[in-house]
């Protein structure tokens, strides 16, 4: 058996498809008998679960993926674990304990009817003059909101006073190491007061708590979406 984790620095990735690499592990067993890290080729509609196929992969762990992708997956004869963190060595050994439970997935992209936690911290949001920047996968206003901070590929800049947008592309997105840090610093430099993404580790959360600036997670949707929510809450 073969199991293709979605792997940044050494962590589950948040989605699966947007990755660095996958870390492929070879299973007899409940032993593994080989690991070996692959880049990711590139996220386009249909590809990867065709290219980890002809790796022989069966399993899938990682931290997010829509339901399109899921199905894509099945058909290709890959079961998917999605809802996953943590060490991907720590993951891998759960798996073989038959321990690794999935959790809420990073990547959903289903939008309930009802108001999500995010949607609440946007409301409760206070009055700024300061930026507030969104981070996106695409450099559109109609692209979705990009789960990651750090490696976020592009950041929508937005002012609360003329709603003017500027769109900016992450400059720290494939540093090795210290993407995280780098970029916060990097949004703080840009006159910013809040921050809206999907997830935001603590060494980032510290340099925004020093800075002041308020940060909204567990968002999802368009940019655009996100932008009339705010200008229908912030004052």
């Amino acid at each position: 058996m073969r199991i293709a984790v979605s792997t940044d620095q050494s962590l589950v990735s948040e989605h699966f498809g947007r990755c660095q690499s996958y870390t492929i592990y070879e299973i007899e067993g409940r032993l593994v008998k080989s690991k070996n890290e692959i880049q990711n080729p590139g996220h386009q509609p249909g590809f990867l679960p065709r290219f980890l196929s002809e790796k022989g992969v069966n399993v899938i762990i990682t931290g997010g993926m829509g339901p399109r992708a899921q199905t894509l997956f099945s058909q290709n004869g890959i079961k998917t674990i999605s809802g996953v963190q943590g060490a991907v060595d720590d993951v891998i050994q759960q798996y073989l304990k038959e321990s690794l439970e999935s959790g809420e997935d990073m990547c959903d992209h289903h939008h309930s009817g009802g108001s999500s936690e995010s949607d609440q911290q946007i409301a409760s949001l206070p009055s700024s003059d300061g930026r507030v920047c969104i981070t996106a996968q695409g450099g559109s206003l109609s692209d979705e909101l990009d789960p990651r901070f750090g490696r976020a590929d592009f950041f929508v800049f937005v002012d609360p006073i003329t709603w003017e947008t500027e769109v900016i592309e992450n400059p720290y997105k494939d540093l090795v190491q210290g993407a995280g840090i780098q970029t916060a610093q990097f949004i703080v430099e840009k006159q910013t007061s809040i921050l809206i993404t999907g997830e935001c580790g603590p060494k980032a959360l510290e340099v925004f708590k020093s800075a002041d600036i308020t940060v909204v997670t567990g968002a999802r949707g368009s940019v655009e979406d996100l932008i009339k929510k705010l200008r229908l809450e912030v004052k």
